[in-house]
């Protein structure tokens, strides 16, 4: 039995909480609440939050992965995923510490008091300027390289990608839940 997986705007809803929590689980049941009520029925939800957590920069830009650069002469300006990753190297600069990870938290929800979340993460480095390639996947990409395929995460097929990133990991503790529901 399949269960159909429908984003807000199938449904005619207009969808963007606003992200007030201090960590990736507490803007996933954010999202995950919001949705949950604008539905208004007995239907679960699935939402995510995931953003990158680069050491070198201690941990930033973190849950403001989305937002990152968006402060001083940019304030309330969002940048694109290309000058987010220029933003990025150029803070980092050649700092040796280079270590970063992709982080999701997804939450299934039931109800306000039964839910399961689920945070998955994808470990890497961050390239150099000199170093960003790739013409897949979106945001941080092309910059962050995954050493047991040495290439970046732009660089590898869906399928690749699907099977061993942050948020596919996630979704898969997610659909074993929902599978597990409907048997």
């Amino acid at each position: 039995m399949g269960v159909p997986l429908l984003i807000p705007s199938q449904n005619g809803f207009s969808f963007n909480p606003e992200e007030t929590g201090a960590t990736f689980c507490e803007n996933t049941l954010i999202k995950a609440r919001e949705l949950h009520n604008l539905i208004g029925k007995n239907d679960p939800v699935i939402a995510d939050d995931s953003g990158l957590c680069v050491d070198g920069l201690g941990g930033r830009p973190g849950v403001l992965s989305a937002r990152y650069g968006m402060t001083g002469s940019n304030e309330g300006k969002k940048l694109t995923g290309g000058e987010q990753n220029l933003l990025l190297l150029d803070e980092l600069g050649d700092n040796p510490v280079r270590s970063a990870r992709f982080v999701c938290s997804m939450a299934l929800l039931f109800n306000n008091d039964r839910f399961y979340i689920f945070q998955e993460t994808i470990e890497g480095e961050i390239v150099k300027k000199s170093e960003m390639r790739g013409e897949g996947g979106f945001g941080y990409d092309p910059i962050f390289l995954v050493p047991e395929f040495g290439k970046t995460l732009a660089e590898l097929t869906a399928d690749q990608k699907n099977a061993i990133s942050h948020r596919g990991k996630a979704g898969k503790q997610i659909a074993n839940i929902l599978k597990r529901s409907t048997d």
